[in-house]
């Protein structure tokens, strides 16, 4: 069977190989006869896969020692009430509203208190990343989103304030590296960069950890996972694996910085499509703010764009619609997706330009 160009936003791309790998020991894991997913999640073989993950994952982000990692379900969703509920602790806590997702994160903080803007892009329909932030006194922490899937950006220098960070990386994680030391607390849904839907990685310092709320329902302490090894009810053991799978690809293709180097050049092919085409596609992200995860576009006419979305389909190219918020076209490329998809995408951006123009 012929496999598409999956450029889907999410659930989204994996690499061929961990897919493979996967469906080769699926039926026996470890010569254990039976499938990962049957096995207890007490057993010493999910135990020695579920340290091996937390460990690829410290090497692979350079996660220093103060900081502990946790496997949680319930999406990025649920972490925009978690970071809140453990966390606003002050009278205040600031949001960079971004887009949607970070409009839904301070949505759920606004059931524990004042949270505010700290900086927006709604005046251009999020097409920039906010540069000035303004903080008010008694702040307990301010949330960023790091990469927009909707609109297209990303912030490219990640903000120095003096109270703690919250970010939310679910669509780039380990797309490039970043200096955790930077935040407090990191989380990321799997279903993008690192695997299927069903687990988010929580990367939290452990001194900010323990300024959270203690009267919290266990399932929504951070501090009931670290003290559980994330093993407080049944893990979502299949996405944990799926990671796992996904962070020894990673470490395989050369480490972050790799897969940082094979995003700029798989973007950029892309984005000179845009900028060469004398505005037949236009960006919707300003250039300083662009992604190189999710690139966004619109053709001359929405009737053109639907035929282009149909047109692209039929040639295998799969998931290029755009938002309904923004409308036009959408390319997700993430880190699974490979150069020769997005090389073959840009030669169908040419021609069918050279037929409408």
């Amino acid at each position: 069977m012929d496999r598409v160009y999956n450029f889907n936003a999410g659930p989204s791309a994996m690499p061929l190989e961990v897919l493979q790998e996967a469906q080769a020991e699926f039926l026996n894991y470890k010569n254990t006869g039976m499938s990962i997913i049957e096995m207890s999640h007490r057993s010493p073989e999910y135990a020695a896969m579920h340290a091996e993950t937390k460990a690829l994952l410290r090497e692979l982000m350079e996660i220093p020692e103060d900081y502990e990692i946790l496997f949680i379900q319930g999406g990025g969703s649920l972490q925009f009430l978690m970071t809140a509920a453990n966390f606003f602790t002050n009278k205040h806590a600031a949001y960079a509203n971004t887009g949607v997702w970070a409009k839904k994160a301070m949505a759920e903080a606004k059931r524990f208190g004042e949270a505010y803007e700290a900086c927006t892009s709604a005046d251009k329909n999020h097409s920039y990343i906010p540069q000035r932030l303004e903080l008010k006194p008694d702040t307990s922490y301010l949330h960023i989103t790091a990469n927009n899937t909707i609109y297209g950006t990303e912030w490219q220098d990640f903000p120095d304030v003096n109270v703690p960070v919250i970010c939310d990386m679910s669509s780039d994680i380990l797309s490039r590296p970043v200096d955790v030391k930077k935040f407090s607390l990191i989380y990321a849904g799997a279903q993008k960069n690192l695997g299927p839907a069903g687990v988010v990685i929580v990367i939290v310092k452990k001194a900010f950890l323990e300024t959270a709320r203690a009267d919290l329902p266990p399932m929504l302490s951070y501090q009931n996972y670290a003290d559980n090894d994330s093993l407080y009810n049944t893990p979502p053991v299949f996405a944990i694996y799926m990671v796992n799978k996904t962070l020894h690809w990673i470490k395989a293709q050369g480490g972050v910085n790799a897969i940082a180097a094979r995003n700029r050049e798989k973007a950029q092919l892309i984005y000179d499509v845009i900028d060469a085409s004398r505005g037949f596609y236009r960006g919707h992200a300003e250039k300083t703010s662009r992604s190189l995860m999710n690139i966004t576009f619109n053709l001359p006419t929405q009737e053109l764009e639907k035929d282009f979305i149909a047109e692209g389909k039929k040639r295998g190219f799969i998931g290029i619609g755009g938002h309904r918020l923004v409308g036009g076209c959408r390319v997700s490329a993430y880190n699974a997706v490979t150069p020769e998809a997005c090389r073959a995408l840009a030669d169908f951006m040419k021609e069918y330009q050279a037929k409408h123009e």
